[in-house]
């Protein structure tokens, strides 16, 4: 497949509108609380006739420090005897959750996010882990792919040690930016050399992939400061770089009233920071996989993508298509059957829920046969950057060139822009298009040309 990617800012500038991230179709904005637990339920126990492999999220909210970016669902605290109660309960969420699917299911996907899932102690992680292992089917030979966030401030090697131990393999590490002022502005003080002990660390434990998180839009930055970090992280030669671009939402984010709107930089500044990571990271020989993220060409994600059998979920770009997801842990979500859902915010209802014998769950949605479909489309289109109308019509029984009339109308003015081709076989996004993916994805939602006034953040 060919990977290139073309930066062209008046196409960036006419399409920058805000959209979904796709990492589901429908999104959670279309979740509703008429779908609950016993919905749950009988997807669940339904889906063992699949026999699938499962893909288990577990979600550790605590954090030491609030980063002022941030709109992650978490929990601030320097207490860390709060992580008691909470892992009591996830312990008993994971035995309820563990009755309903056959015990003959691999877990080959495992991921423990957060919040800071390093926040806990060396003896939780152990004994959540056991607990895992107790009602799900752990793999014992590192074939599955068992991933962890870290926060370097909460990491040392011989944490990094203890989770391969553990069974993890993988490892994802948030930086965000090295500059000091704009680590000040955003209330992350975490060294260069912190960091980059950490990765040190998980090379000589055999961790068998290592990401990046770094972040532009932030406040003080500039395209020679951020291009300083990304020349020190790709001297660093990570296998997977995700560049995210930070969404200033104060009114929606507490947290990020606390930065100084006026540091922000501006919308050009962004782009030309954008085009600096892009123009760097290629020269570096990473391989756009799509929606801000960058692979070493032999990494399995550019592989899969190679393959056409890459896939996007909650966690973002994944190589295991075939999984039922279950979500674990307040406000975590899960895909399961035909089904999406979500588990309850706030630690007290979720733990009133758990302490009742009940699963967390409070609301989702039951996907229905329109739902499938243009979900196979966006999928395609935002893993692969091409679709093939013969293969949707041929598993949903529809003519493509009928059912989409009106997208397909739409998408002429993409096409005279030059972000992607139509033919009668399918559509090809090309090297100026590959940015832009979301608002290609976003002709075929349904829901977002019906419902217009969706809060979503820009595409770039």
């Amino acid at each position: 497949m060919d990977t290139t990617l073309i930066f062209d800012p008046i196409l960036i500038g006419k399409y920058d509108k805000a959209g979904p991230r796709y990492t589901s179709y429908p999104t959670a904005v279309q979740f509703h609380e008429d779908f609950g637990e016993a919905e749950y339920r009988e997807q669940a126990l339904a889906s063992n006739a699949s026999g699938r492999p499962l893909s288990l999220y577990l979600h550790i909210p605590f954090c030491d420090t609030v980063c002022f970016y941030c709109a992650c669902n978490k929990i601030v605290t320097k207490n860390r005897r709060h992580t008691a109660p909470y892992l009591d309960h996830l312990y008993r969420e994971i035995a309820l959750q563990g009755a309903l699917f056959d015990h003959s299911r691999p877990v080959t996907q495992l991921h423990w996010g957060g919040g800071t899932p390093t926040f806990i102690s060396a003896d939780e992680m152990r004994e959540l882990m056991r607990v895992t292992g107790e009602y799900f089917q752990l793999l014992p030979d590192d074939r599955g792919e068992y991933s962890i966030e870290v926060d370097p401030r909460e990491t040392d090697g011989g944490t990094i040690a203890q989770l391969r131990e553990l069974g993890f393999n993988r490892l994802s590490l948030g930086v965000q930016d090295f500059d000091p002022q704009v680590q000040q502005a955003v209330n992350r003080i975490q060294s260069r050399e912190m960091t980059l002990k950490v990765m040190d660390a998980a090379r000589r434990e055999g961790f068998h992939s290592i990401s990046v998180d770094l972040m532009y839009g932030l406040p003080w930055q500039s395209v020679a400061s951020f291009g300083r970090t990304v020349d020190e992280i790709i001297a660093q030669n990570p296998d997977r770089i995700s560049v995210f671009n930070y969404a200033h939402l104060p009114d929606l984010f507490k947290t990020q009233r606390q930065i100084d709107s006026g540091a922000l930089p501006s919308p050009a500044v962004k782009l030309e920071i954008l085009q600096t990571v892009i123009d760097r990271l290629t020269a570096a020989g990473y391989v756009y996989i799509g929606m801000d993220h960058f692979a070493k060409p032999e990494d399995e994600l550019a592989r899969a993508q190679q393959a056409g059998t890459l896939y996007r979920n909650f966690q973002g770009y994944s190589t295991h298509a075939d999984c039922d997801l279950i979500g674990l842990g307040a406000t975590s979500i899960g895909m399961v059957g035909d089904s999406y859902s979500q588990n309850l915010k706030g630690l007290e209802e979720y733990y009133a829920r758990i302490d009742e014998g009940r699963l967390a769950v409070f609301r989702g949605v039951r996907l229905e046969a329109d739902d499938r479909l243009r979900r196979a489309i966006i999928t395609a289109l935002i893993c692969h950057f091409a679709l093939e109308f013969a293969a949707i019509e041929r598993q949903y029984g529809i003519i493509f060139k009928d059912y989409f009339a009106v997208e397909l109308a739409e998408l002429a003015e993409m096409e005279r822009d030059g972000l992607l081709a139509l033919s009668t076989t399918g559509i090809r996004v090309l090297p100026p298009g590959r940015l832009l993916i979301r608002n290609i994805c976003m002709t075929f939602d349904r829901y977002l040309r019906e419902q217009k006034q969706q809060r979503f953040s820009r595409v770039i």
